[in-house]
């Protein structure tokens, strides 16, 4: 699919999302590191960063509280992919124990020391940021061209696909047919809205299209003025 690949090359933009650290949500973030990892191409790390997330969270709801406002960071420099969770409480700082066999907690650290490269607290005047960092298996970064119209899209496609079939995991190793996917569905569902909004949706469609169609030979032609 086009809009995720430019000259070959997949684009893996920076995102983040806030939420509320309760058990419920925690799927629903899973769901959305598969997704992105999966247009990212990276789906070999979806099991091991769908574990980090779960951790994290987990961690958050046993030593803050259920309920606590955090914000899920997503990065990568080519070589690691690096999440971070952040939240408010400056005093519950992550430890890494070596808990008795017997003990019904303690256990979150020591997975995520065993499956992430490296981990760590960060921690500021008024929140902390715990991270974690997985060998991505590439040997340099990757820098990609910017586009703000495809960053917007791909943003709205990403978060679109998150939130759909929310009993069910999105599992496929085809990056390009689930965004397509994802992308049909955002589709029709504006379609939706522009219907209950007393809008043509045939003739919003044609108009979609033929500016579609003028910014391709826009950019055509200054392609072409380039020295």
């Amino acid at each position: 699919m086009a809009i995720y690949q430019e000259s070959g090359c997949v684009q893996r933009r920076p995102w983040e999302v806030p939420f509320t650290a309760e058990p419920r949500v925690v799927a629903r973030v899973r769901r959305a590191m598969r997704l992105h990892l999966s247009l990212w191409g990276l789906s070999d790390l979806e099991d091991m960063a769908q574990i980090c997330v779960s951790e994290l969270v987990a961690n958050v709801i046993n030593h803050v509280g259920p309920g606590t406002p955090v914000t899920l960071a997503v990065s990568t420099d080519g070589a690691h992919l690096r999440i971070e969770l952040s939240d408010p409480d400056t005093r519950a700082m992550p430890t890494l124990l070596a808990p008795t066999s017997g003990a019904e907690s303690g256990r979150g650290l020591m997975i995520l020391d065993a499956v992430a490269s490296r981990w760590g607290v960060i921690s500021r005047a008024d929140s902390k940021v715990v991270w974690c960092e997985l060998a991505t298996g590439l040997e340099v970064p990757i820098e990609h061209p910017r586009n703000p119209r495809v960053a917007q899209a791909e943003m709205s496609i990403v978060r679109h696909g998150s939130v759909q079939n929310s009993e069910t995991e999105v599992v496929t190793p085809l990056s390009a047919a689930v965004a397509e996917k994802a992308a049909i569905d955002l589709i029709a569902d504006v379609l939706h809205w522009l219907r209950a909004h007393g809008c043509d949706p045939d003739e919003s469609l044609d108009r979609a299209q033929t500016r579609f169609e003028a910014e391709l030979e826009a950019g055509a032609v200054m392609a072409q003025n380039k020295p």
